[in-house]
C-alpha cells in the first residue's frame, strides 16, 4: 500500500459550489478503493487574502492505496472536480495536488506560510516539482496553492472537528429549514464540547450559512463524537443528502504569528503586536473606532469596525499610555487611509492612570478658584484671595475596563479565531482509529 495525499482548493464561486461538498462526493466515490488514514482535513488559509472566495478553505484526503489503483484514484478525483467545481466562474481557479509517500518538512513549512502569508503559485510549483508531486490546475490554477497547503498541513498541533451536513439539490437556494430552538438547546447541552453554534447577544443561530452553497449546517467541536452528538440533537426540517466530519484548524488561532514589530507589517498578512496606545480612540460615522498603537518609534492605525460589537466598546475606553497586545489582519493603505490593523482580538496588559485636572479650591471659601493666567497663580472671585503658588487640583479616575482578553461576539469572529470556550482545551493530534466519518442521509452513527 502506498500513501497518497489528495489536496483540492478553489472549486467554489460567489454563486454556489463548495470545496468541502466536492470532497464529500469524492469520499463516497473512493470509499471502496482506498483506506482513509485520517479524517478529511478542512484547512482554513490566510483569511486576509483579497482574492479568496468565502472562507478560504482547502481540503485534503489522506489515503493508503494499492499501487495498481493509484491511477484510478487520480482519474476519479479529476473527474469529480470537473463535474462539481464552478469552473468558468469569475475568481474560480481549481487546483488538485497528489503527493505519494510521507509529507516532507518543506511541505509543512509551506503550509504554515499559506495560513500566515501570501504565497505565489511559482513557489508552489517549484516545491511540487521538488517533491515529485503532481498538480492539476484549471483557469489560472491558483487553487494549486491551497491544495498543496492542505497536503502539507498535518494539523499535528491544536485542532478541532466540524460536522457538515449537505442539502438535497432541490432545496438549494431556498431558506434552510432548521429548528432554531433546538440549536439553542443543543448549544446548552454540549457547552464546552462544541462552539460557535449561536450568538446569544443577538439570539442568532450560527450553524446555518446564508449563501447558495450546498451546506445545510456545520457544527464545530472538540471531538468527532461531540459534533455527532450535537447533530443528533438538532431538529432538521428538510432532507439531508449526506454528512461528513472534517478535522480542521478552525477555532485555533493558527493564523496568528508570535509578537511582531510594527516596522515589519505587510498588507494582507495577519499580525500580533505589543505596544502602547498613542492616540485616544475616535469614532467615525458608521460606528467604527480607530486609535494608534506605538512601539520602538513606529506607529500603526488600529480599527474596531461596527460589526465587532463588544470589542468596539472595549476599544472606546482605551487611553493613551495603555499597554496592550492586538491581533488582526493588515489592510493596505488606500488614499488618505493609512495601513490599518483590523482588530480580531485585544489583550489589555496594563492600564495607564486616568486623571482629571481642575482649578484648586479656596482655603477660605472652599469654592473653586480661577486662573490668573499662565504661571500666574489663582484667585478666589468670592473673597479675593490670591495664591501665586497654588497647584491645579488633580484626581485619579477609575477605569471602566479591566485587564484581560477581549474578542468580538461569535457572529463577528473569523473561522480561525479561537473562542473563549476553547481556552485551555488546546490539544495535539495522536493517530488513532478513525470513527465512521461520513454517511448518506441524516443517520449519524
Amino acid at each position: 500500500m502506498v500513501l497518497l495525499h489528495i489536496g483540492i482548493d478553489d472549486t467554489d464561486s460567489a454563486r454556489g459550489g463548495c470545496t468541502t461538498y466536492l470532497a464529500a462526493m469524492l469520499v463516497e466515490r473512493l470509499a471502496g478503493i482506498v483506506k482513509f488514514i485520517d479524517y478529511p482535513l478542512l484547512v482554513r488559509l490566510n483569511p486576509n487574502i483579497p482574492w479568496k472566495t468565502r472562507g478560504n478553505a482547502a481540503v485534503c484526503l489522506r489515503t493508503e492505496v494499492s499501487p495498481c489503483l493509484i491511477h484510478k484514484v487520480k482519474e476519479e478525483t479529476i473527474s469529480t472536480v470537473e463535474e462539481h467545481a464552478e469552473i468558468g466562474q469569475p475568481r474560480t481557479d481549481p487546483g488538485i495536488v497528489f503527493l505519494e509517500g510521507e509529507v516532507p518538512r518543506e511541505a509543512t513549512d509551506y503550509a504554515r506560510n499559506c495560513v500566515r502569508d501570501v504565497v505565489s503559485k511559482r513557489n508552489s510549483m517549484r516545491l511540487i516539482r521538488k517533491m515529485h508531486a503532481e498538480a492539476v490546475g484549471y483557469g489560472s490554477g491558483r487553487g494549486i496553492i491551497g491544495a498543496l497547503a492542505s497536503v502539507g498541513n498535518l494539523l499535528m498541533e491544536d485542532h478541532t472537528y466540524e460536522l457538515l451536513a449537505y442539502r438535497e439539490p432541490g432545496n438549494r437556494g431556498r431558506p434552510r429549514r432548521v429548528d432554531q430552538a433546538s440549536v439553542f438547546r443543543m448549544d446548552e447541552s454540549t457547552r464546552g464540547r462544541t462552539f460557535s453554534n449561536v450568538d446569544n447577544e443577538r439570539k442568532r443561530v450560527l450553524i446555518t450559512p446564508r449563501g447558495p452553497d450546498p451546506i445545510l449546517l456545520g457544527i464545530r467541536g472538540e471531538t468527532p463524537a461531540d459534533v455527532k452528538d450535537a447533530f443528533r440533537q438538532v431538529i432538521v426540517e428538510e432532507d439531508v443528502e449526506r454528512w461528513v466530519v472534517f478535522r480542521t484548524n478552525q477555532g485555533t488561532d493558527m493564523h496568528l504569528p508570535p509578537d511582531q514589530e510594527i516596522a515589519s507589517l505587510r498588507p494582507y498578512r495577519p499580525t500580533t503586536l505589543l505596544g502602547i496606545v498613542t492616540e485616544r480612540p475616535r469614532e467615525t460615522r458608521g460606528g467604527h473606532v480607530f486609535f494608534r498603537l506605538g512601539d520602538r518609534g513606529e506607529e500603526v492605525c488600529c480599527a474596531a469596525y461596527e460589526p465587532s460589537g463588544r470589542l468596539r466598546n472595549v476599544v472606546r475606553k482605551l487611553e493613551v499610555g495603555d499597554y496592550i497586545r492586538v491581533a488582526g489582519g493588515v489592510r493596505p493603505s488606500r488614499g488618505r487611509i493609512p495601513m490599518t490593523v483590523n482588530l480580531e482580538r485585544v489583550e489589555i496588559l496594563n492600564l495607564a492612570p486616568k486623571v482629571a485636572q481642575g482649578n484648586p479650591t479656596c482655603p477660605n471659601c472652599n469654592k473653586r478658584m480661577e486662573s490668573m493666567g499662565h504661571m500666574s497663580g489663582y484667585r478666589c472671585k468670592r473673597c479675593g484671595l490670591r495664591e501665586a503658588k497654588a497647584e491645579p487640583y488633580v484626581s485619579t479616575l477609575s477605569r471602566e475596563i479591566d485587564l484581560g482578553v477581549f474578542l468580538p461576539p461569535p457572529r463577528a469572529q473569523r473561522h480561525l479565531t479561537k473562542p473563549f470556550s476553547r481556552y485551555g482545551l488546546e490539544k495535539t493530534y495522536a493517530m488513532s482509529a478513525i470513527e465512521p466519518f461520513w454517511g448518506l442521509g441524516a443517520d449519524v452513527r
